[in-house]
């Protein structure tokens, strides 16, 4: 098959609305970047994209959840997220945003296309409509019982309980997220893309010309949403917060993210030629460029379907392929963001990275067992025991092992320099291995290209395996037994030592090349340790037996890899039981908060019988026998009350002296504990449960009014 003359390559575009988890790493992002720096080693052309997906109702959710603002959320995330990439060694060629301003270009121009080309209808539909708030209910603003668990807060679009697919219609008793009430029908006018009139374009160009190279997990899902025969799709929506669809007639409505969102990779590409003094075109209009998608498999239907629709109506390329992965699950769960069942990139670089000396051999631990792990076929699991497994038994016992048992042998036999190779006595052992080095990148790199990236990774860890075998039966340190008369080492075992560990030496060059795209900060440290430079890592050097220097010194040995323990263990464990707990707790209490029945509408007559003023505590003590409650002293300026209060559990009675307090101070006395308690201090509770004290911002006169 020719080569091609460059290569785009993009991982799905993730939400700004939140913290993305290792299984969103494992999915599109590790993989891709394996896939890039292979490539970049065999020095193709090769633009790697992606960016923040900043549109959509995730948006507006998640800041009414934060009490913000939707551009706070995708401030906030954004960095986050590019920061978090970047400590787990993603290298994104650029990250960029849909926010800016030649997105929203871009987004435009291609709707202004297909509309004025005739490619999109235009359809009136019935919608949820909010009567209190005035708007029109995206999916994700509604909320109802699930037709198919029954649980009771499911959304328009997908039940998180079971993870059924829903529409709104399905719900039973749907309600507005805004406003708590029950949504009205209303209808609305909306622009779709004519799926249907494409289909038979889609199932030659999926189901075809891509049956054979395309994962089978991809293609079937394809063929699915084909023959099951495909309808238009809405690609605008009642919003206020995106693209504004660029037409005189379309006020209040926006472009739907489904839309815009791979429209980002353009835009990104345009962005990054901007920065690069480069031509984005040929990226996207030249055939002679290959299209790759990194994506997990709730994106197929937009990367396979919907976005090849319209490149192929723009006369774009469209995908040479789309590996989707599957799921991760976690300790035996599917992974959840909203029952806080994960573990964040964030936790990982907190707890791992973060904690060690440039926090590199951490990066490609996790990158490491989540390759070993990748659910290239099928649903695959994180467990923190099958994490210290791989690295305890296979990157330190195998792997490293190698490494080190080669330089100390070589320091300690070998006067701390690469031997000679003697030809005349290599035997068939040597020629094993010689073999397998020699074989190995082409094999690799045929799995590599083919998105095997389980399987390659594998074979690098058996050359290093095959590396400790070869060892094993050349035994230099008992050849090192066999001295002369002068007490050196015999010059003949002393040859047999040379051969080894010269042959050792220059797998540890090759295992060095071959294993950088996967895991690229042990590359570099085995460079380090080898005293060569980084231009050694080009692919064409694999598989040579020259790599290193007879008679070249080489540094001291270093381990690679440290082990997983048991305590570290315990600690993400524990921390993910507590995790989730809370996660229940807080729902809880949320549920409890919207269940909770409002108290009557009063008048404002009603109101004006409180009499509020604000008072200075001039003495504090503990109430004897009750663990809740404190006495305080309050002057109200006229006059000095006594006041009985519950907060014993919140503030400590020295805490309270000189504060300033509201209380109700028309409020007929009571006795507690035998005091008599002339009044009532007013709180509120946090989110924690603590209680607070209302004060004014400054203070006042005491006896104040407060109106």
């Amino acid at each position: 098959m020719k080569q091609p003359k460059r290569y785009l390559i993009t991982s799905a575009l993730p939400y700004a609305n939140g913290l993305k988890h290792l299984g969103h790493l494992a999915g599109a992002y590790l993989p891709a970047d394996i896939y890039v720096r292979y490539l970049r080693s065999q020095k193709r052309d090769v633009v790697y994209v992606c960016g923040s997906d900043e549109h959509g109702t995730a948006i507006p959710i998640q800041a009414t959840k934060e009490g913000t603002t939707p551009q706070a959320i995708i401030d906030k995330y954004h960095e986050i997220c590019k920061q978090n990439f970047s400590d787990l060694g993603i290298s994104f060629d650029i990250y960029h945003r849909t926010s800016e301003k030649i997105h929203h270009e871009t987004s435009k121009e291609f709707f202004t296309a297909l509309n004025d080309a005739g490619q999109l209808e235009i359809m009136e539909s019935e919608q949820y409509f909010d009567e209190e708030a005035n708007s029109f209910l995206a999916d994700r603003f509604i909320k109802g019982t699930c037709p198919n668990c029954a649980y009771d807060s499911a959304f328009g679009d997908q039940c998180e309980k079971c993870g059924k697919s829903l529409s709104p219609d399905e719900l039973i008793n749907p309600v507005s997220t805004l406003s708590g009430n029950t949504p009205i029908k209303k209808n609305t006018k909306h622009w779709y893309l004519p799926l249907n009139k494409h289909e038979e374009f889609l199932n030659n160009w999926i189901t075809k010309e891509h049956a054979k190279d395309w994962k089978q997990n991809v293609v079937g899902q394809c063929k699915g949403w084909i023959d099951g025969g495909l309808l238009p799709r809405a690609v605008t929506r009642d919003l206020n917060w995106g693209v504004n669809v660029p037409l005189k007639n379309a006020s209040g409505k926006v472009l739907y993210v489904w839309f815009d969102a791979p429209i980002g990779y353009i835009s990104a590409t345009k962005q990054w030629a901007l920065d690069n003094h480069k031509n984005w075109e040929p990226y996207w209009k030249d055939n002679d460029t290959q299209l790759v998608h990194f994506i997990g498999k709730d994106n197929i239907v937009f990367h396979c379907i919907i976005f090849p629709v319209m490149l192929k109506l723009h006369n774009y390329i469209l995908p040479t392929n789309v590996p989707a992965n599957e799921f991760m699950n976690l300790e035996g769960d599917k992974m959840s963001t909203s029952r806080n069942w994960k573990i964040d990139m964030q936790d990982y670089i907190d707890d791992f990275v973060k904690k060690e000396n440039g926090g590199g051999q951490c990066v490609d631990m996790l990158r490491y067992y989540l390759t070993q792990i990748a659910p290239e076929t099928k649903d695959s699991e994180f467990t923190w025991k099958g994490f210290q497994d791989a690295i305890n038994s296979e990157l330190v016992a195998v792997f490293g092992n190698f490494m080190n048992r080669t330089f100390v042998l070589m320091h300690k036999l070998c006067n701390g320099k690469v031997p000679p190779l003697h030809s005349p006595i290599i035997d068939e052992i040597d020629k094993e291995l010689i073999n397998k080095i020699e074989q190995s990148p082409k094999k690799i790199a045929t799995l590599i290209e083919e998105y095997k990236f389980r399987d390659a990774l594998f074979e690098i860890i058996d050359l290093s395996r095959k590396g400790n075998q070869y060892m094993q039966k050349k035994e230099p340190w008992i050849k090192a037994k066999q001295v002369a008369a002068d007490g050196s080492i015999d010059a003949s075992a002393q040859k047999e030592i040379d051969n080894c560990l010269h042959i050792c030496l220059q797998l540890c060059a090759n295992i060095s090349i071959l294993i950088n795209p996967f895991l690229p900060n042990t590359s570099k440290k085995m460079l380090h340790l080898m005293k060569v430079v980084d231009k050694l890592l080009d692919w064409e050097n694999a598989g040579k037996l020259n790599l290193l220097k007879t008679g070249y010194s080489l540094r001291g040995p270093e381990l690679l890899f440290r082990k997983i323990e048991d305590e570290e263990i315990k600690y993400q464990l524990e921390k993910l039981k507590s995790n989730i707990l809370n996660s229940k707790k807080m729902k809880e209490e949320v549920q409890q908060t919207i269940q909770a029945p409002t108290k009557p509408v009063i008048q404002f007559d009603d109101f004006t019988k409180l009499d509020l003023r604000v008072g200075t505590v001039l003495a504090c003590e503990k109430v004897e026998k009750a663990d809740k409650l404190l006495k305080l002293t309050v002057d109200l300026g006229t006059e000095k009350r006594t006041i009985v209060s519950g907060i014993a559990l919140h503030y400590k009675s020295e805490e309270l002296v000189d504060k300033q307090v509201v209380i109700v101070a028309n409020l007929a006395p009571r006795k507690m504990k035998g005091i008599e308690s002339q009044g009532m201090i007013l709180t509120a509770e946090d989110k924690d449960g603590k209680l607070r004290l209302l004060k004014p911002e400054e203070a006042v006169q005491p006896g104040s009014a407060v109106s």
